[in-house]
């Protein structure tokens, strides 16, 4: 008996009360939980979607060991003994997110509750996270049943429904018309009260839904551009709130959108094809369950009236013309008389594949007031609104019926000032100027902003308008596809601040549901442009499902083509995806994005499912580059490094000091690693091999045909070629030193402290010198004022970064865009170096990473979140004398790599931030290891030269 009550006590002791347990697994909290990486997605047509959680955790070195999921048809099923859709039971793994659903088939258009627990690394159990929820939707063609593809037909009345087109190439002007935009309206019945209703919706072309009247979502320019013929994509809404027992109406207005742009991109509109796919259309399903659980369909059909309205004209590129005496007041409401309107038309487009757009959608995210209002010389009003934006004006205007408002949209304004410059939004190239246009109804205070079109612009100039525009009446609309800004940068130096600011700003302005080059002008999604932000863009937001999207827009742009030394046939990418203005077969450095992509997408996040996806593309573009191996070992294809100083490929093509095949062959060298890496997730095991061999060789013939003698110093040739070696590994370590200096010889005798780089070089070369112990050289080819630097742009007062890399002051005829996000890849540099935090690939996603701030002497603190499936890292560190101080945050089931010299390892103190010193470090070789925690850690900063 004696026995027996002292184990008692002794667990008491060791292990308190059973409150006292109960309290421990109180300490790990969920702080969200998510279903593909989306938290309570509708929708989903995936029939294995993932499931992933974020957890905080007191303490330090805290890590999940196991995990149990359960999915329910119900919530009352929802338990750990007996859910009625999938149990997993407790598995033994550390791994906590893409965790892979395998259980009962999942159904079309059923919801499902889900939840998850874990065990820490010492068995402790969490209690179960909250509930969770996902919900099915149309899973395949069949599906769609009853639905059918509406279009309108063309009745358009109004004087203002043609507009010129005119390249640069055509000495007059044609009057043109876009394909209508309609108006859809049915009336349905309901007899019961509703329980639940969803929506799904596909439209070829921009649409937008209502009931009742009311607009349904926040969506705009929905669905994403796609290849359309082969995928298209649909969107679920919750529309349980919008309809009602009785009589409804639902509506639905489509405009052209990419699918039915017919006017741009063509020299001659009468003797050359259009590049639309077809009449814009759309097809709507809308299930609606009754509160007796009974259930009906809605379908788009022959019941549907349709009517051209107010908006007379829509182009992608153009913009839009509005005439409001066409408008119909309540015409998606039931008291509206739809007796003279048509029955729609019912079309059957080409479409292969219709999928759930699961990225983020298009929104309206930011309003901006003007920061000046000015005439100009011809009496027109000027507005500025002092950034670079993407999207449209929105105005609010009282003037007589039939009263012209003309606005023209522009990025710059004339050397000046006085007035606006119309040559860097392309209207020359695309054969329509940025116009957005307003017919008056006559009425009072009327608002209006387009629905179907947007642009890059500072600024607009305003005719027709009786009164001056103020800050009331015209404003500026940011419009992008509303990514999650989850990582974030601040440093002690303005300078490079306001780099990160501008860098972000050339990016959103630059997602419009494909990551495109620019948002006038091309408005492509040019994949050298793509790869380039990649990094940078991943460091900042979360884009899981929008580069899964876009590598399906890749995909399905591949055209057939033979390789250059062989007959066989290969799937090639072009150079542009989505859409038919594809340019032609990609370059090397151009295609390598479909292999780039997917690397940098595990490597941030983890996940292995897009690799495996898309390994046989990878891989057959590999061996189709292989394919122009010459008898040197080099392979003879490539782009360039596009847009480097002075650079004009008509003006002054021998700007590009680095040879398009030098780039190229860089940038193959590091894809044959990662290939190689792909090769052994896959078990490939006779390609690993293979591309091994094949890396070596490319690296003695790229030494053998490029290295150069530079005095006592050796080089690439060129800044970028000498930077991406570096960059990728080429250099043999007994040419390291020679070649390092080769860079800094040129860079600060031959270029006066300068870059020469284009996108491929100047995306590497802040990384590689901070790397190689030249920080300060970094900084200081960033921050000189003179041309080329990205303080020499910020100086001219971009607020985004231009196209081409030019004398600002000398330019006359200026062509190029000024808002260029493949200018913003550099930027990575800020987290990357800066900050100091890298993913490894071995534990990908951040699993485990290395922290090792690299900056010059110039700045004295930063502060740096990097998002990750485990919740974010921070490391906001300063600078005193020679110590360096960094508050550091571990989250929980990641481990930190802290790099160290061993001078450094030497002066290490590190504590928790509680204040609780740690004696009983864990280091490889000089590395200290870190599990989750927030720590304080210390050392005298030494140089971190690798030579």
């Amino acid at each position: 008996m004696m026995k027996n009550l002292y184990f008692i006590f002794l667990w008491i002791l060791i292990f308190g009360c059973s409150p006292m347990i109960k309290d421990q697994s109180q300490l790990i909290q969920f702080q969200s939980i998510k279903c593909d990486e989306i938290v309570n997605p509708l929708g989903l047509d995936n029939l294995q979607p993932t499931f992933s959680w974020e957890v905080d955790v007191l303490g330090e070195n805290k890590s999940q060991s196991a995990y149990q999921i359960v999915v329910a048809s119900s919530i009352e099923k929802l338990n750990d003994e007996n859910a009625d859709v999938w149990n997993n039971g407790k598995i033994m793994t550390n791994r906590s997110s893409y965790i892979k659903y395998n259980g009962k088939p999942l159904q079309p258009f059923q919801k499902y509750w889900w939840k998850v627990k874990i065990w820490d690394e010492q068995g402790v159990a969490s209690d179960w996270s909250p509930v969770g929820t996902f919900e099915m939707g149309i899973l395949n063609n069949a599906q769609w049943e009853g639905a059918k593809w509406l279009s309108v037909m063309d009745n358009r009345t109004s004087e203002h429904a043609a507009r010129p087109y005119q390249t640069g190439k055509m000495s007059k002007a044609s009057m043109v018309k876009s394909q209508p935009a309609g108006y859809f309206r049915n009336e349905i019945d309901l007899e019961k009260e509703v329980q639940s209703a969803r929506a799904y919706i596909c439209g070829l072309g921009y649409y937008e839904l209502y009931m009742n009247g009311e607009k349904i979502g926040n969506h705009v320019l929905d669905p994403a551009p796609s290849n359309y013929d082969k995928q298209a994509y649909y969107v679920t809404y919750d529309v349980t709130n919008q309809l009602n027992k009785g009589k409804n109406v639902v509506g639905s207005i489509v405009g052209n959108g990419f699918y039915g742009q017919n006017i741009s991109w063509k020299r001659d509109p009468e003797s050359e094809k259009d590049l639309s796919y077809g009449k814009p259309s759309f097809k709507l399903r809308i299930n609606i369950t009754y509160t007796d659980n009974t259930s009906t369909t809605i379908y788009s059909d022959q019941n549907w009236k349709s009517s051209t309205g107010p908006i007379v004209f829509d182009n992608v590129y153009g913009g839009e013309t509005y005439d409001a005496r066409y408008a119909f007041e309540g015409w998606n409401t039931v008291d509206f008389n739809a007796s003279n309107w048509n029955q729609s038309n019912i079309e059957n487009p080409k479409v292969s594949k219709i999928s759930a757009q699961l990225m983020p959608p298009i929104r309206a995210l930011k309003t901006l007031q003007p920061s000046q209002i000015f005439k100009a010389p011809d009496g027109d009003w000027i507005v500025d609104f002092g950034q670079n934006i993407a999207g449209w004006v929105a105005i609010k205007v009282t003037e007589e019926k039939g009263k012209l408002i003309d606005v023209i949209l522009t990025e710059a304004l004339t050397k000046d000032g006085k007035d606006i410059y119309l040559g860097t939004t392309g209207g020359g190239a695309n054969g329509l100027k940025q116009n957005l246009k307003y017919i008056s109804n006559g009425k009072k205070d009327q608002e209006w902003s387009p629905k179907f079109t947007y642009h890059g612009f500072r600024y607009a100039k305003f005719s027709g308008l009786s009164n001056p525009p103020t800050k009331e009446t015209i404003q500026g609309v940011l419009v992008a596809t509303d990514m999650q800004e989850r990582g974030s940068f601040s440093c002690s130096d303005s300078l490079l601040n306001k780099m990160h600011s501008i860098s972000k700003w050339t990016i959103v302005d630059n997602m419009h549901g494909i990551p495109e080059d620019c948002p006038h002008r091309e408005k492509c999604g040019w994949l050298g442009d793509a790869h380039a932000f990649c990094e940078y863009a991943l460091y900042n937001y979360e884009l899981d499902h929008f580069y899964k999207k876009y590598m399906e827009d890749i995909r399905t742009q591949r055209k057939k083509v033979k390789g250059y030394h062989s007959k066989t046939e290969f799937l090639v990418p072009t150079m542009i995806a989505p859409g038919k203005r594809t340019s032609s077969i990609a370059k090397l450095d151009w295609g390598v994005a479909t292999i780039y992509l997917p690397y940098y997408h595990y490597v941030y996040y983890g996940d292995s499912s897009i690799v495996k996806e898309y390994y046989q593309d990878m891989k057959g573009l590999t061996d189709y580059y292989l394919s122009f191996k010459n008898e040197r070992g080099i392979i003879d294809n490539g782009m360039g490094d596009w847009c480097p100083p002075r650079w004009d490929r008509k003006n002054n093509p021998s700007a590009m000091e680095c040879h398009p095949v030098v780039s190229a062959n860089a940038y193959f060298y590091d894809i044959l690693g990662i290939m190689k890496k792909f090769a052994t997730l896959v078990d490939d095991k006779q390609y690993a091999n293979q591309l091994q061999k094949e890396q070596r060789e490319l690296q003695a013939a790229f030494d053998k045909v490029y290295l150069e003698e530079k005095g006592e110093y050796k080089w690439y040739g060129s800044q970028t070629a000498t930077v991406m070696a570096l960059q990728f590994g080429m250099v043999d370590k007994g040419n390291l030193s020679e070649v390092l200096e080769g860079l800094v010889t040129d860079i600060q005798k031959e270029k006066g402290g300068h870059h020469s780089t284009g996108i491929h070089g100047n995306r590497y070369i802040y990384s590689v010198l901070s790397k190689y112990d030249r920080a300060d050289l970094a900084y200081q080819i960033l921050t000189i004022p003179t041309f080329p630097s990205q303080t020499y742009v910020m100086n001219y007062g971009f607020t985004t970064w231009p196209e081409r890399q030019f004398e600002w002051e000398t330019m006359k005829g200026l062509t190029n865009s000024l808002n260029h996000p493949m200018h913003s890849g550099f930027s990575a540099y800020f987290y990357e170096s800066i900050g100091g935090i890298k993913s490894s690939y071995e534990k990908a996603g951040y699993k485990k990473f290395t922290v090792d701030p690299t900056f010059p002497n110039q700045i004295t603190s930063a502060n740096v979140a990097v998002p990750t499936r485990y919740g974010a890292i921070k490391n906001d560190w300063k600078m005193s004398g020679k110590t360096l101080t960094m508050d550091l945050k571990v989250p929980f089931n990641t481990t930190a790599s802290i790099v160290l010299s061993a001078k450094e390892k030497q002066s290490l103190r590190i504590q928790t931030n509680k204040g609780t010193t740690l004696n009983d470090l864990n280091f490889d070789q000089n590395n200290l290891q870190l599990g989750s925690g927030n720590y304080i850690i210390q050392y005298t900063k030494a140089s971190n030269t690798l030579l």
